[in-house]
């Protein structure tokens, strides 16, 4: 999935890596030991580990329980400045199950949605 952001690239790199930044659209609270990400919303937590980050490029995450089954999946968030309009093009890819892809991709367009309305883009 792509989304067009108007932002720069420094304060996106921070709201999409730091446990802030990640708590202010993607979860609730966001906690780092080493690198394994603790993910916290409503109740529940999930665990990823960071398998990849570039800064001002990428970030890239596997869940723990994709990982604790030997799945070759992750989700990851990249993003580049388009040449013409300068604006930020952050592009997702997450893997799903076949028939979860649509409750997904309605997922991902919510969380992004979030993280636009808190860059104001």
């Amino acid at each position: 999935m792509e989304f067009l952001l108007r932002t720069s690239t420094k304060v996106l790199d921070n709201m999409i890596s730091t446990p802030s930044g990640l708590s202010e659209w993607f979860a609730d609270d966001v906690n780092i030991k080493d690198d394994v990400y603790t993910f916290f919303w409503d109740g529940s937590e999930e665990q990823a580990r960071l398998i990849k980050k570039k800064t001002n490029a990428s970030v890239r995450w596997q869940w723990m329980e994709d990982e604790e089954e030997g799945l070759d999946t992750y989700f990851e968030l990249r993003y580049e400045i388009d040449p013409m309009t300068k604006s930020v093009i952050l592009t997702l890819t997450s893997f799903a199950e076949p028939d979860e892809v649509e409750e997904s991709r309605f997922l991902w367009e919510g969380q992004i949605g979030q993280l636009k309305r808190k860059l104001g883009a």
